[in-house]
């Protein structure tokens, strides 16, 4: 899956245009090196997104194509 899909599915970030514009920044970097919104996601990568001051960093335990409300936080661990 897409990073930037990922980031959306996930609910890491709202919105797949704004993941893709984080990406584009150089905003996101899986595994320490800074990821474009095609890199291909998979399971036990970590990833971390600056957002601002504001800094996440999780690791990626499932690759769904869709996921619910209450299933969204399964697909990765904070780190």
């Amino acid at each position: 899956m897409r990073l930037d899909k990922y980031l959306k599915v996930s609910r890491i970030e709202k919105r797949r245009t704004v993941a893709n514009d984080l990406c584009d920044a150089g905003h996101v970097s899986v595994n320490g090196k800074v990821a474009r919104a095609s890199y291909d996601v998979k399971v036990n990568d970590i990833v971390e997104v600056t957002k601002g001051e504001k800094t996440i960093k999780v690791q990626v335990v499932a690759v769904n194509e869709y996921a619910t409300k209450e299933n969204a936080s399964d697909m990765f661990k904070v780190l």
